[in-house]
């Protein structure tokens, strides 16, 4: 954190990543070989999911003190919980023990995890597809709260929102401006230019580094920067959820807990369905 103030919400991320794929095996961190492709080139991964350097130090640090004894999957599963700490949100309890997988789905992660740009009920679909529900689906996208997002992932909204060659009505006017100065404006109804893609906006601007219950807010006054994070008011119930949290965070911090930990027991593998990779980027080989 001390070197790079978003590592906490992408390591937040690449949990959710990895869980939503597969399950919580590991499966987001391996790369990809000549015969293997892995999930890292896939659109939501591609030159966006970051965090792999730091998982690599912390896998070189406890294979040095005890070998093939703490798996990938399980040091992604910690890692997230302390980047939340560290960024002042609560703590849980992360059940250990999962093992590791030993391939990976490029298409899963092309199909299977929620777009920015889906309607909530594609996101409440993907979510009932992992055993979870749309209370899981408001709670978990509280991590919304910190970290930063592309251009890419929301430009649509600034301009041509569902091809009417108009910005998204929905979208706070002041914030708007502000985005488009940020990606680039487009007269009329012309493609933006790519070459702003990947420019950076808080996800939060009032407090993009502190793990609290700000994003609601911003959702409830049309500062939400997603598609999908305005999408949480389209729904009876994830519309009163953003209402509940914005008022109490430690209403939120509770459900938030017991999400990350539905969501980290997604697909687990143990005993002899996985292995304890000895490098998170590649299967072992005996």
């Amino acid at each position: 954190m001390a070197v790079d103030r978003r590592m906490p919400a992408s390591l937040l991320r690449l949990h959710f990543h990895d869980c939503f794929v597969l399950g919580c095996d590991g499966s987001v961190l391996l790369d990809d070989t000549i015969n293997f492709k892995g999930e890292k080139n896939a659109l939501p991964n591609k030159n966006s999911a970051r965090g792999f350097d730091v998982i690599d130090k912390i896998k070189f640090v406890l294979e040095n003190e005890c070998p093939y004894t703490v798996s990938c999957a399980d040091i992604l599963a910690i890692a997230a919980r302390e980047a939340i700490v560290l960024s002042y949100g609560p703590r849980w309890r992360v059940l250990l023990g999962r093992r590791d997988g030993r391939r990976a789905s490029f298409y899963g992660a092309n199909n299977e995890l929620p777009s920015p740009t889906d309607s909530i009920e594609n996101i409440t679909h993907k979510f009932r597809c992992k055993g979870l529900h749309r209370k899981d689906v408001a709670a978990l996208s509280g991590a919304h709260t910190i970290g930063e997002t592309q251009c890419k992932f929301f430009k649509e909204r600034l301009y041509n929102f569902n091809n009417t060659c108009r910005p998204d009505p929905t979208l706070d006017p002041t914030l708007l401006k502000e985005l488009q100065n940020l990606c680039g404006k487009v007269p009329n109804c012309g493609s933006p230019n790519s070459s702003f893609d990947a420019n950076l906006t808080a996800l939060d601007h009032f407090t993009p580094f502190i793990f609290d219950n700000n994003y609601y807010t911003n959702v409830e006054h049309k500062r939400g920067i997603l598609s999908s994070d305005h999408a949480l008011v389209d729904d009876q119930t994830t519309s009163f959820l953003v209402k509940e949290y914005s008022q109490n965070q430690d209403l939120f911090f509770n459900d938030f807990v017991v999400s990350m930990e539905k969501m980290g027991r997604i697909g687990v593998l143990v005993g002899q369905q996985g292995e304890i990779r000895k490098n998170c980027r590649r299967v072992n080989y005996y």
